[in-house]
């Protein structure tokens, strides 16, 4: 099987090379404005859909233009690149996988440009540094060494920092049910927010509390953003100001994907059988404020668990999991978290009086008291085991869905 993983470095540029890759992402964000807006005029006036042949044929015109000559001072491939993800983009939309593509905006907080095909990059780990078209030799902070082929080079800025993420692909050794680390025991998870993970190991019983990174830089994030909403829009202190709101938003999101990493990891490292819960996050987090003829009820309350539930990140937490448990050959199932919480480990009897609270658990047959976390982390486990090993019905607990070898086996440029 070959796995495909992505490792991302924080580039050094020089200034001469920083503002010719702003340059470079500039123009690959006006291909794609101009493309996609050539897409909606042609199919507002009744014409077939354009394609990427169609579109590489006006990007060349538009390089050799004396209007927009600029363009062919960055490389080409990225340009047609762009084109490559705008007619993917649009296949999903007709497939009804994603949203309409949309523009890109000039102060985006995020921009990038991506080299596809690995001869037109070099990367010498050694004096860690890496060549790019048009740019030379750049130097990015060696964090650690790149496995495997590189196959292709993403080049982004962020927050004002620019990164380079090297996808690679190598052959993997690992067999599926053969855990690398000689792992053999199962565990059942239950995400919360009080506890972001409680896990079950048979008759161990252990917690992860949870980071709340959201929470934690709030108070700034509010002030910086009433001072943003101070400026008049557009002008130098704006920007400066949203700036601050950006960085802000970019501590939180980093902050939390550190925590979810290292969790996540030592998880996958310590079992061979995962068994989460296939939870409907989108649906948990929905807005209660109702309409203006049937309003809502304790919508600031419900608003502050949405924000506390989104804030744990267990979707990312189980996306990484999946992936991780593939690379590792550990097993990962995901059941239905239906009464979970209000079925009694000791005795079986199921009811809801059995929830006496967010925390305490009290069977009402057998008396058996326990944390409810606890508790739903031991049905979990246990609803696993029976799907596993003693084939119960596929409506009691399915896999984990399975996405494409390449989606599962390599990590997202964001996170490298």
């Amino acid at each position: 099987m070959l796995r495909l993983q992505a490792y991302k470095f924080q580039l050094m540029p020089d200034g001469k090379q920083e503002r010719s890759m702003s340059d470079f992402a500039g123009s690959c964000r006006k291909v794609w404005n101009d493309a996609l807006g050539a897409e909606i005029k042609n199919y507002k006036e009744g014409g077939k859909y354009l394609g990427y042949a169609k579109q590489c044929s006006t990007l060349t015109a538009a390089r050799n233009s004396e209007h927009t000559a600029w363009l062919a001072q960055a490389p080409v491939h990225t340009q047609q690149q762009t084109l490559r993800d705008l007619d993917k983009a649009y296949k999903n939309f007709f497939s009804k996988r994603a949203a309409f593509p949309r523009f890109k905006k000039r102060n985006d907080a995020s921009s990038s440009f991506r080299f596809p095909d690995s001869k037109q990059f070099k990367l010498d780990q050694d004096n860690a540094r890496m060549f790019l078209p048009k740019l030379g030799w750049v130097r990015y902070r060696k964090s650690r060494e790149v496995i495997g082929v590189a196959k292709n080079l993403t080049v982004s800025n962020y927050c004002g920092k620019w990164y380079a993420s090297v996808q690679t692909e190598r052959e993997s050794t690992v067999r599926p049910g053969v855990h690398t680390c000689g792992a053999t025991s199962a565990v059942g998870i239950d995400v919360g927010v009080a506890r972001f993970a409680t896990l079950s190991d048979g008759s161990t019983l252990s917690h992860i509390a949870p980071l709340n990174s959201f929470k934690i830089h709030q108070r700034r994030l509010a002030r910086y953003q009433r001072a943003m909403s101070r400026k008049v829009k557009g002008s130098a202190n704006w920007n400066k100001a949203k700036r601050k709101v950006q960085r802000a938003h970019a501590r939180v999101a980093n902050c939390r994907a550190d925590f979810l990493h290292k969790a996540s990891t030592s998880i996958v490292k310590n079992h061979a059988l995962i068994v989460v819960e296939h939870l409907q996050i989108k649906n948990m987090s929905a807005s209660a404020a109702g309409t203006a003829q049937q309003p809502g009820k304790n919508v600031a309350q419900k608003r502050g668990l949405n924000r506390a539930i989104l804030d744990q990140g267990w979707g990312e937490f189980v996306r990484q999991l999946t992936y991780k448990a593939a690379w590792n050959g550990a097993t990962i199932l995901a059941v239905p978290p239906q009464y979970t919480s209000q079925c009694c480990p000791s005795c079986g009897f199921t009811d809801k009086g059995n929830r006496k609270s967010q925390a305490q658990f009290a069977c009402m047959a057998c008396g058996h008291e326990q944390n409810a976390d606890e508790v739903a982390a031991q049905n979990i486990r246990a609803r696993g085991l029976r799907v596993l090993v003693c084939g119960e019905d596929a409506q009691l607990g399915s896999p984990v869905k399975q996405e494409s070898t390449e989606a599962i086996n390599h990590e997202v440029h964001h996170h490298g």
